[in-house]
């Protein structure tokens, strides 16, 4: 497989009340241009919605930072899909152009980790590739 190596690093932090005036204002406009069904479905059953459609919007934007192509069009936002495994883990699922760019750049890997208070919620984003 050759070396290991990271490809980039992202980190971003998100205003939760920036996602809330989004979504009531755009709703499933806005819902739809950034987050997976799976997403939405997630998000939309927790108490706090907002809280953890921001962490996933951080994760995007630290992803899109991570493999250095901004949100267009080698990664679109419905490219990324943020999941967790059944012990809430959070992991990355690239689609489309994401993963395109990821398969071209030698990217085997992202490694996120989320957070979430009641006004901010954060994230980063490591791409591992091999050379």
């Amino acid at each position: 497989m050759g070396n290991m190596r990271i490809h980039g690093i992202g980190i971003d932090i998100v205003d939760t009340a920036r996602i809330q005036d989004s979504i009531e204002r755009f709703g499933d406009r806005f819902l739809d241009r950034i987050f997976t069904a799976p997403e939405k479905a997630y998000c939309s059953a927790m108490s706090n919605a907002e809280r953890n459609y921001a962490a996933r919007f951080a994760a995007k934007e630290a992803i899109a930072k991570a493999l250095g192509t901004g949100i267009g069009a080698d990664l679109a936002w419905t490219d990324m899909e943020i999941l967790r495994n059944e012990k809430g883990k959070p992991s990355a699922q690239l689609t489309g152009a994401g993963k395109a760019f990821m398969e071209r750049n030698g990217i085997v890997e992202i490694q996120i980790s989320l957070s979430h208070a009641d006004n901010h919620a954060a994230a980063n984003a490591i791409a591992i590739a091999y050379d």
